[in-house]
Order: structure tokens, then sequence, then C-alpha cells
């Protein structure tokens, strides 16, 4: 048996599992890759989690009490989590907007019967209730009488208690909730975004400040690296603002040359979009 700091390993695995999430947009049409792959990960995670524990001592009980009731359950909630959201996206009918809220009603409503099966150790542990943890989160000592779920049986009895799993599906429910909340928000926006493609198509907007400040701003975005993952011209870029502002550019390529000239303040016009939105922001909070 051997001893190592295992706060400082568990922190360490969810700066990672999160530095990964941020970069993960739930709501693009990659969701069902991206979500296989964090799946993915995150078994291996939770694999090399395990190894560990299977040699390691625990200080003291409270120690494994804090393991099995808040540090193994945020790591294994993400795994949950990531699984279902792949599950779901998977099985998405085809259909009506109207087919699609259904179904993810269904979904939410799989969450409620969840909830209210489970409502009295829900409250135990939204109430933060110590009275069983040495029941419920300590290998060994579980009441075979307080396990409501048939599937402890199955686990590790090194990796498991009787209750740290139902933590994690806990956990795992809340961020399915809202990622099916917004998901239902999000229906139809597609049709929405084409609808005002056409009226902007009979009425167009026009850029009515000068060629150089939209060149500008085209330019910085172009190499932001956020159009495209990167993966776009100049060119594009500057006709894509011409036909959304419906403004010819010109020789766009000879007003940079000029931008990149000037003395002073090359960025002119980013500078002063960045004092008017501090501005703006300012106005809001005096308020």
């Amino acid at each position: 048996m051997y001893q190592f700091n295992l706060k400082e390993f568990i922190n360490n695995i969810l700066d990672e599992v999160n530095a990964r999430v941020i970069e993960i947009d739930l709501y693009d049409c990659e969701i069902i890759d991206s979500s296989h792959k964090m799946t993915t990960y995150l078994m291996t995670v939770v694999q090399g989690l395990r190894e560990k524990i299977a040699n390691y001592t625990f200080s003291s009980q409270d120690e494994e009490i804090l393991f099995f009731k808040e540090q193994k359950p945020v790591i294994m909630s993400r795994l949950i989590f990531f699984n279902k959201v792949c599950k779901i996206e998977a099985k998405l009918p085809s259909g009506s907007d109207q087919v699609i809220r259904d179904y993810i009603h269904n979904e939410l409503n799989n969450i409620t019967y969840y909830f209210d099966k489970n409502l009295d150790f829900y409250q135990y542990y939204r109430s933060k209730s110590t009275t069983f943890d040495n029941y419920y989160f300590v290998r060994g000592k579980s009441d075979i009488h307080l396990v409501s779920d048939s599937a402890y049986f199955n686990s590790d009895p090194n990796f498991s208690t009787a209750y740290d799993y139902k933590v994690a599906k806990i956990l795992a429910n809340d961020m399915l909730e809202v990622y099916l909340k917004k998901r239902l928000h999000n229906i139809g926006k597609e049709r929405d975004l084409e609808e005002t493609r056409v009226k902007y198509a009979k009425t167009p907007v026009k850029f009515t400040g000068k060629k150089a400040a939209l060149i500008e701003l085209g330019y910085a975005l172009a190499h932001s690296g956020d159009i495209n993952n990167g993966n776009v011209e100049i060119k594009e870029m500057m006709d894509l603002f011409g036909a959304v502002f419906n403004v010819d550019l010109g020789d766009y390529y000879r007003t940079y040359i000029a931008i990149k000239d000037r003395k002073k303040d090359r960025t002119a016009y980013l500078s002063k979009l960045i004092e008017v939105l501090e501005r703006k922001m300012d106005d809001d909070d005096s308020y």
C-alpha cells in the first residue's frame, strides 16, 4: 500500500475534465461525435481513478466518505451526462418541431421520474445530512435494506458504495435538465434564421460607417481563428461583409495597407468599439 495526495489528484482530474468540457459546444451539429469522444475519455479517467483507489488506504472514514459522497460522483456525473447526451442525440427523431419537442419532453419526464423514485435519498443528499453517511458512502458497510439500486450488486466493491452512483446520477440529471431545456429553446432556430435571411434580403442592412472601419473589423475576425476554425480567406470575409452589409469594399487590401501604416492607433475602429461597449456597460450599471 502507498499514500498519495488524493485531494490534489482529484483536483487535477477535474481541472483537465473541465478544460475539455469548456471546448465543447453542446448545441452544434457535431454534438454526437463530441459527446462520444468525451464519454470515451471520461471512461479512461474513471478507470485510472479506480486503479489509484485499488492501491490507496484512506486515512480516515471521513476521507472515504468525502471521496464517495463528493469527489468520485462529480467525475462520474460528467461521464453519465455525456453518455446520455450522446444517446439522446443519436436517437433524436426526424420530423416536425413538435415531434422533437415531444421527444425531449419525454426525456425530461424521465428525469422527473428518477427524482420521484429516489425522493427520500434526494432530500437526504440535498439537505447535506450526514446521519447515514457511514452506510451510504463507506465500502463494505452498506445495510442491505438501504440498497435500492440492484446495479450496486454488480459493481466493484473496492470502488463503490451503496449510493455514490446515485449521487453521480443526481448531479448528471441536474446538468441534463439544463441541457434539455435549452435544447427545447433552440428548436426552430434554424427556421427562424432562414426567415431572417429572407427578411433582410428584401430590406438589406447597410453599413453606414467608413469602409475602412468594416475592413479593419473583417481582418480582425478573419485572423481571430473564430470563423470556420480559422479556415477562412480574407476575400471570403470581405465578400461576406459586403453581402451582409450591402456595401462594395473595393480594394480592401490597399485599405488594409493604409490601416497598417497609421502612425498611431492602427486599430482605431476596434478601439472605438471597445470604448462604446464599455460605456454602454457603465450606463447599464448605473441604473
